[in-house]
């Protein structure tokens, strides 16, 4: 699952003319849902949004508080387009999930956005209508999302710590070198000339009378 989240003064949605969502002072989200995407993404990308510390605080520092904190408002809207893969110059999209299952799937983000947040603060576009939206970046401030690939254990802080300490033990020892063994194992054998020279006399001092 992927999103771009923009930080916005004021966001609206126009469906063939006519206004149907407005915010205030908030962020727009565009969300595009892949093929692979479960309930465990969706929860995932909804802390990620809520969570996201985009503004400044009361004393004026910048990045300290997210939309919660602010009690700001958020206008989502759906975009399979942010799972094309281009072959060529030409997008492709069968990354994207169906229309048919994206539309349920998109329909509970929303109401766990909701349910997390204030469902009064929450609004959308039309899913899968011709829209025009306009918005007043802030800033401009814009930040992509992406959720871990599904089936994928690195969110959990204990398996990521564990597997940036093996990337560094594999650093190490790419600094080190080839071992010892290696290096034996590489380097051609010197032949032994005493023992080969002593064979050598052994054999000539049975040809002699």
């Amino acid at each position: 699952m992927k999103a771009v989240v923009q930080r916005v003064t004021r966001a609206s949605v126009t469906v063939g003319g006519e206004q149907i969502s407005a915010i205030g002072r908030g962020i727009y989200v565009l969300l595009g849902i892949s093929l692979e995407d479960t309930q465990k993404e969706l929860e995932h990308m909804v802390r990620k949004i809520l969570n996201l510390r985009v503004f400044e605080d009361e004393s004026g520092k910048h990045w300290s508080k997210s939309v919660m904190d602010k009690q700001y408002e958020i206008l989502c809207v759906s975009q399979f387009t942010l799972q094309c893969v281009l072959k060529g110059n030409k997008p492709d999209f069968h990354l994207a999930m169906p229309t048919e299952q994206a539309e349920g799937f998109y329909n509970s983000f929303l109401e766990q956005l909701r349910k997390t947040y204030r469902p009064e603060l929450i609004k959308d576009g039309k899913f899968g209508a011709y829209m025009q939206v306009h918005i007043q970046n802030d800033g401009p401030v814009t930040i992509e999302l992406e959720s871990p690939a599904p089936g994928t254990a690195t969110s959990d802080p204990k398996q990521l710590s564990k597997l940036e300490k093996q990337q560094q033990r594999k650093e190490k020892t790419r600094a080190k070198g080839p071992s010892e063994s290696s290096k034996e194992r590489n380097t051609p054998r010197k032949e032994d000339r005493s023992a080969s020279s002593g064979a050598e006399g052994d054999v000539s001092s049975e040809r002699e009378p």
